[in-house]
């Protein structure tokens, strides 16, 4: 029996826009966000998906309720799927995080965890969101769910779910904005990666998620 999860990132913001650093800030998607999670939807809507979860964040859950609407199908939420908390980090640019706060940005970079400004971990981000994945999939054995979530919730949480390294984590690219992640569950080699930042048009390279 598979089970088959899509790990869906919301659409733009204004501050995504402004390389403005949102962690867990209720900031609402932008117009251009609005027609990105309307396009995305189109394409997800044939995966006839039984069950949507999303972060309870406006970004995201404006975002699953674009498919909601195609589909029928009602969304839940999880609090856990929320972003990173970036602490000290949120409303500023990430050009006056690095001026400003140059040790903490520095071990961001590298991949480390943030020393300083509350951020939360990397350990905590992966576990909770992980476990949040876990329960979405457990609604629909065998069947299709999509989850709403934040760039680096998503990667952190499905790194964690498939037990990689922090290392192998960094290989993966950011995920752009209503782009997406599939992955499969069967009972024997348990969870995999299908495809990675796939989506409903072609975007610039963007920084990484905050």
């Amino acid at each position: 029996m598979t089970t088959r999860l899509i790990v869906w990132r919301h659409g733009n913001t204004d501050w995504n826009a402004s390389h403005r650093v949102q962690g867990q800030t209720d900031v609402p998607l932008n117009e251009l966000g609005h027609r990105q999670a309307a396009e995305a939807a189109r394409l997800l809507a044939t995966t006839r998906p039984d069950a949507i979860v999303a972060s309870d964040l406006r970004r995201a859950a404006d975002t699953a309720a674009a498919l909601s609407a195609l589909t029928g199908q009602a969304v839940s939420y999880d609090e856990r799927l929320r972003e990173r908390f970036f602490g000290a980090w949120q409303g500023l640019t990430t050009a006056t995080v690095a001026a400003t706060r140059p040790d903490e940005f520095a071990r961001w970079k590298a991949g480390a965890d943030v020393v300083g400004g509350d951020v939360e971990t990397l350990d905590d981000l992966g576990k909770r969101v992980s476990d949040a994945l876990q329960d979405a999939s457990a609604l629909a054995p065998g069947g299709v769910v999509v989850v709403a979530t934040h760039g680096a919730a998503a990667r952190q949480g499905l790194g964690h779910l498939l037990g990689w390294p922090r290392e192998q984590m960094r290989t993966l690219r950011a995920l752009q904005n209503c782009h997406w992640v599939e992955l499969t569950h069967d009972e024997g080699p348990g969870w995999q990666l299908g495809a990675y930042n796939v989506g409903a048009h072609a975007e610039q390279p963007v920084p990484p998620a905050v």
